[in-house]
Formats: C-alpha cells, structure tokens, sequence
C-alpha cells in the first residue's frame, strides 16, 4: 500500500482481512464494469474512483471492462465516451480494456455445462408468463411446465436457438435452481434471450445473448477478479452470483456492495437522464448542467477535485445523500490553487476618468495567482475608458455599500483610486456613463499607494477589452431531491421541479485582452465573479464562450435562506 494511508472503510477493511488469511493469494484485483448504454455520471465517479484507488494502494490491478450483452440499447459512441471519461478522471487503462463480448463464446460453454447438469433449462413460456408465473414476495413461484425437460432436449432445444431457429422471445434458458426460494432471483432466473439483432462488436455471429446476471459473475471469474464491487442494488443478486460460480467449479470472486451515491438538486438515474436529453430540457449529455463527466467537464470540473470528493464522501452500506455544495467545495479548492486570475465584467457599465490623460495607455502589471508564486504575472492595459461591473455602482447607496456610488472612492485593482463625480442618465432614467476622477499617487508605488479606501473593483480596459459570451449555470433542480417518484410520497414529478434559471447567456460580455487566445477547456477565476472555463464545443478561434464552472462562494444556500424568510 502506499504510504499515505487513505481513510480506512469496511471495504478495505474486508481486503485487507482477506490479504492477511491468504485468500486469492494475497492478490486484489478489481474492474469498472458499465453497461455502454448511456453516459457515465458523478455516481459512476465513486465507482471508479473506488475501483481504481483500492487496486492501486494495495499493489493491484484495475481494469475497464463493457458489460455489453444488449445490443439493443448499446453502441459504440458509448464506449468511447465511457473510455475517455475514466482516462479524464486519471486511470491508465491502455491495455485493461475488456468487453463481456470477448467471452461469448465461454459463456456459451459454461451453459452447456449447467445443461449437462440438469441445472439450466430451455424454456417455451414468453416473458409475461415467466414475470407472472414467478410470485410475490409473500406467495411462492410455480415451476414452469418445461422445468423438467431432459438434458438432451435442453441441449438439442437451446443448439436451435444458438443457430436462430426461433424468432425473438419464442424461448428462453433459465437457470433451475428454486421457485420458492425468499430470493426472487433465486427463481429460475433467465441466462439467454433470443435477439435477431447484430452487436456492435460481435456483429452477426449470435442471436442468443446472456443476460447480465448471467454475464456479469462469469466475467468477473475469467478475468481473475478478486473482489467485486457493487452498489447495494446487486446484494440480493449475490446469492445468484455465488451459485452460478460454485456450480460450474470455477474461480469465484467475493462480491462486496455499498451505497451508491445521491446528490441534492440532481438526478442520476439513467432513465430520467435520458428523458431531459430526449425532451430537449438540455441540450445533451454533455449539455454543463447534466451530472454526466462529459457535462462537467465541460463545464470546467476538474478531474482531480472529482476524485478529491469521492474520497472526502467516503463508502458506507448505508444510504445518504450527500449536498451538491462539497463537490463544489472540491472544485473550488482545487481551482484556487490552479485557476489564473483574470478580469472581465458580465454587465459592463462605462467609466470615464476625466482627469486621465486622452490618448495615454499604461502597461499596469498584475500577478496571475496570488496562490502560486511561480505562475508569475501579465500585463493589463489601463486607459481613461473602461468598464466595470453595473452592479458595482449605486446611485442611492447604503452606508454598507462598499462600491461606487456618487461621491463615494474605490481602488481599481492593480491600477488607481477612483472617485465618482458624475452620474450619466439616458431619457429612459438609466444610468449609462459614470465621471470620475482618480488618485495619480495611488497606483503601486505611488505616493498615495497605501491610502485605504473600503470598495476594490474589476475592471477592464473600454479600448482593449473583447466582446464575448459567458453562459452562467447553476443547479438544474430546484429542490433538494428531485429524484423521488411520485410514488415515494412527492407530489410533483422530476420534470416540475427544473430550475428555470440554470442557465442565463450573457452576450456582449467584455473581457481582458489576455483571454482572447484562451483555449478550449482552460480555466480561469474571473476576479470577483467566479471560476469560468472555456467552452468546449462552441468557442472558435479567438472567440472563446465562457461557462461558469462555479461561483466563489456558495450563492445558492443564501437564496435558499433567503426564500426560506
């Protein structure tokens, strides 16, 4: 195990119970199994970052494997995306890719085998019938009128399915095992469904695939898994999973559960995913307001601090939910460290300083991060135009408004005190032009550098400063748990309860020179405001769109506390 010891958990503490007896050989091994169905999401975050973590402090290995036994509902775009996503998030897996594909082939020996043993069966009810035929948790299963078929019609029956002499539905192989088990899994479960559909890797060689139940076990054990982990969903499934490996004598891994994650203000159910994608409530799975990686990502997440909130979070049996703002805390953290600090104003308001000379441009030198000594600094032209943010200027301003108003100074940062002398109004009553004058001995090293006045401003430069657009984002859900059904007691159903305001677009936006050349993915605290990133997919060169990754502080609660009064 590496030195820095993680937070021990009920998890590691059974590996470790396990490394200790000799059990596996003293060897971990572990995967990351998705269905490439869909797009992964924070929750699958905790998984791999659970998977990949306990294989690497224990001298193991992890690898990605694709549980692809639907080709209905899978393709190729969701492998992809899945195998960038896990790569973003930092885990090598250049050569530990593997697909439950891959064992078709012995998947389909192993049930011959159960055959042969008079432990699976071929049977002619359709999936209604099964569902019906199966009970209750209170009432016992009734056995299927084809339960005791010989072993040779089972293999003869289910050579005929593997050759596509059925269509769709006409039978199934289950596994015989207990109608009356307490376990409805443990009731002659289904491991082969007949689909005339061709799969995006194995093409048109099978018409018969395993269900994931089936599947999911026996590729752990091919692969030499030791331990797998599974969120609490899978427990009563374990039983199931244990029967099929100790039936067919082969290398059975110790399956381990725990809660999966839930977040406030989000939903990670797959279903309802794909709902707000399909309905067109964002604008897709990467859309920045959807928990998928590929989202938060590009809305400026960084891989670390999702990895630093999967393991600030912890693992547990027990099921919680844990408050949107930690992870963003973790953004937050990491980004102070590492965000350059630029200037921009989202809704700028002009000010002329009348007393500063016409045509004269200073060259004012600012640092990048006061965080990190080494990130060193830029230059930041300053004139006698600029910008700054409307909000920051008052006209009838309380005593605790430490901003511009009439009369009132505030530093520019990096640049001089100001004063406002003047206020400019529209016909409308709108102020559109402040006057003001400045301090000259108040810039660094001035003579008056070290005057204190209560306000410092962002700022930029009216002649240098670019037009862009900055997309501000927040929660997509208004309350804390949107991800009830209606059936568990709320009233109102997920769709409802979209925020209305989780995105506001802001055009005409003006930003510091420096950031006209920011590249796709950068980030960036803009001073005051918040941490931005550059847009992904629709910045063009020397035309970056801006999302906000998160604002400074936690705005959200003080609406929250603010509704709640």
């Amino acid at each position: 195990m590496s030195e820095d010891k993680p937070a021990s958990n009920f998890i590691r503490e059974i590996i470790a119970q396990d490394i200790e007896s000799g059990i596996f050989g003293g060897k971990v091994q572990t995967r990351f199994p998705p269905e490439p169905n869909g797009y992964l999401h924070i929750g699958h975050a905790k998984s791999i970052v659970l998977n990949f973590s306990i294989a690497e402090d224990y001298g193991g290995t992890c690898s990605l494997r694709f549980d692809d036994t639907n080709p209905i509902k899978e393709e190729q775009e969701y492998v992809d995306a899945i195998t960038k996503d896990v790569r973003w998030l930092g885990y090598d897996v250049e050569e530990k890719i593997y697909y439950t594909s891959d064992y078709f082939d012995t998947l389909h020996e192993y049930a011959l085998k159960l055959i042969n043993k008079g432990l699976a069966y071929v049977d002619d009810l359709t999936a209604d019938e099964i569902r019906e035929m199966r009970g209750t948790l209170t009432e016992p299963g009734k056995d299927s009128p084809h339960r005791d078929r010989s072993p040779d019609e089972n293999l003869n029956l289910f050579d005929k399915m593997t050759m596509g002499e059925f269509p769709d539905g006409a039978k199934t192989l289950r596994a015989k095992i207990d109608m009356k088990s307490g376990n409805l899994n443990m009731r002659d479960p289904v491991m082969y469904r007949i689909l005339h559909s061709p799969h995006h890797r194995t093409g048109d060689k099978w018409c018969i695939y395993p269900m994931y139940d089936w599947a999911h076990g026996q590729s752990d054990s091919i692969e030499g898994v030791t331990h797998s982990l599974c969120t609490t969903e899978f427990e009563d499934h374990r039983p199931l999973y244990d029967w099929f490996l100790e039936n067919l004598g082969v290398h059975q891994p110790r399956q381990i559960e725990f809660a999966r994650l839930n977040l406030t203000h989000t939903v990670l159910s797959k279903r309802k995913l794909i709902q707000l994608v399909q309905d067109g409530h964002v604008s897709g799975w990467d859309d920045p307001r959807m928990p998928t990686l590929s989202g938060l990502r590009r809305r400026g997440f960084p891989p670390g601090a999702i990895r630093a909130f999967c393991e600030r979070i912890g693992v547990a049996k027990a099921f919680s939910t844990v408050e949107v703002g930690l992870l963003e805390f973790c953004v937050r953290e990491e980004l102070n460290k590492t965000a350059p600090r630029v200037m921009g104003v989202l809704r700028p308001l002009k000010v002329v300083i009348t007393d500063y000379p016409e045509n004269q441009i200073e060259e004012l030198e600012a640092e990048n991060n006061p965080e990190d000594p080494g990130a060193g600094s830029r230059i930041m032209p300053f004139s006698r135009e600029i910008y700054i943010e409307r909000d920051d200027f008052m006209e009838d301003a309380p005593k605790k408004f430490f901003r511009l108003a009439p009369g009132r100074e505030v530093r520019l940062k990096h640049a001089y005190i100001i004063k406002c002398d003047e206020v400019i109004k529209d016909s409308n009553g709108e102020v559109i032009e402040l006057r003001c004058s400045h301090d000259a001995g108040s810039k660094s090293g001035g003579p008056t550098a070290d005057r204190k006045v209560k306000g410092t401003l962002h700022w930029v430069s009216a002649a240098h400063a670019f037009d862009a657009e900055i997309r501000l984002y927040d929660h997509l859900f208004m309350e804390d748990d949107p991800d009830n059904d209606p059936e568990s007691g709320q009233k109102k159903d997920f769709i409802e309860l979209l925020n209305p305001g989780s995105l506001e677009t802001l055009k005409g936006c003006k930003l510091e020179p420096s950031l006209l050349k920011a590249k796709a993915g950068e980030r960036f605290q803009f001073m005051r405001l918040g941490y931005f990133c550059v847009d992904s997919k629709d910045s063009a060169p020397e035309r970056p769109v801006f999302n906000r990754t998160v604002t400074l502080r936690d705005a959200w609660a003080k609406i929250k506390k603010k509704q709640a009064k």
